[in-house]
């Protein structure tokens, strides 16, 4: 795309502003160079906030996108300053809702509608795809500067040097939250310590509880499924016996993806497989211990019970400030077998349990 010719590229942004200007939130257009750019609100609609809602809960998530392009809050000039971004809406969204009040260029990079921080690892939000956007939306005639903001999430995607190299745009790193950026701005482009630092606060750490959760339901089906077996036969006492193994493990899917997030910096060990099978015993011991069950079936529930909880909270490596890419391979390496193993032999005992009572 950086090297289709000039009326290449105004067929690809005529299509891009024609596209974008359907949107709701584009509330209408504003002159650059040439050409309009599709203008947007600072203002987050009711469907905007449902919308975010949905994606937390996985609902649409891959599909939930902006065109990639460049567009414009306020009244910008040549010299108002060029925020890139990435075309997950939800980071779109967090990014106009906080820039009230200031005129500025959006440029969104195609990420493939993964945000800015997933999609610096993935490649998406990478220099190249950086390079090309720059040039499909000729961005050296809309501003008259040659600098482009990047959150610094996005840093460990994109080599300045050769940013600048092929396209004469200097790339700096704004702050790692959206929220700092009036401050930042106003500040002549400079951070502060506070803008630097990367926090997960409780707030942040249970936005992704919701998602977790919609990805749990094959655990749901199987805890199901399973406390229905284990409570044969269906006589007397079945509805008890269902819910002796019911309660325990599906509180076990519970504190995987709820408590463990709340719990996290406070959880003994580094390992998020360590931390919720930790938390998965306690549970399930406590839970057995309520539940008065016979001492073979409290151990058939907490060996099952602790590596579901375990598994449950490895996933928020992924999407935690306290580890990295290779550590968190590591950790899935080392502690898969150990979660299987100690699965199948509560499932045994709960079974072997189950068999000696009648």
């Amino acid at each position: 795309m950086a090297h289709n010719g000039g009326r290449a590229q105004s067929a690809v942004i005529e299509l891009q502003d024609v596209a974008a200007a359907r949107r709701p939130w584009v509330t209408g257009s504003v002159p650059a160079a040439d050409r309009r750019v599709p203008a947007v609100s600072t203002r987050l609609a009711r469907a905007d906030v449902l919308g975010g809602w949905k994606v937390r809960w996985d609902i649409g998530r891959m599909s939930y996108t902006v065109l990639p392009g460049v567009y414009a809050v306020g009244k910008p000039t040549p010299e108002s300053p060029v925020l890139v971004t990435a075309n997950y809406k939800l980071t779109f969204d967090a990014l106009r809702g906080r820039l009230a009040g200031i005129d500025a260029w959006i440029l969104v990079l195609d990420t493939r509608g993964i945000n800015v921080w997933c999609a610096a690892g993935k490649g998406t939000f990478g220099t190249r795809e950086l390079i090309d956007r720059i040039a499909a939306v000729n961005l050296a005639r809309i501003v008259s500067h040659r600098t482009v903001i990047l959150p610094q999430l996005g840093a460990p995607g994109v080599a300045a040097h050769e940013v600048r190299q092929a396209t004469g745009f200097r790339v700096k790193y704004g702050p790692v939250r959206a929220e700092d950026l009036p401050a930042y701005l106003a500040a002549g482009q400079e951070k502060n310590d506070a803008m630097r630092k990367v926090t997960f606060r409780l707030r942040e750490r249970m936005s992704i509880a919701p998602a977790e959760l919609a990805h749990a339901w094959p655990f749901m089906l199987a805890v199901i499924a399973g406390a229905a077996l284990l409570a044969l036969p269906v006589a007397a006492g079945y509805g008890a016996r269902f819910f002796q193994f019911f309660l325990p493990l599906l509180g076990s899917v519970l504190v995987g993806a709820v408590a463990f997030p709340a719990l996290l910096p406070w959880v003994p060990f580094r390992a998020f497989a360590l931390k919720g099978a930790l938390l998965g015993t306690i549970w399930a011991a406590g839970a057995a211990i309520v539940a008065g069950v016979a001492p073979g079936t409290a151990g058939g529930i907490v060996l099952a019970g602790a590596p579901i909880t375990a598994f449950i909270s490895m996933n928020f490596t992924g999407s935690s400030t306290f580890t990295s890419q290779p550590g968190a391979a590591l950790e899935v390496r080392r502690g898969l077998i150990p979660m299987i193993v100690s699965l199948v032999a509560g499932i045994g005992l709960s079974v072997a349990a189950r068999l000696a009572s009648f």
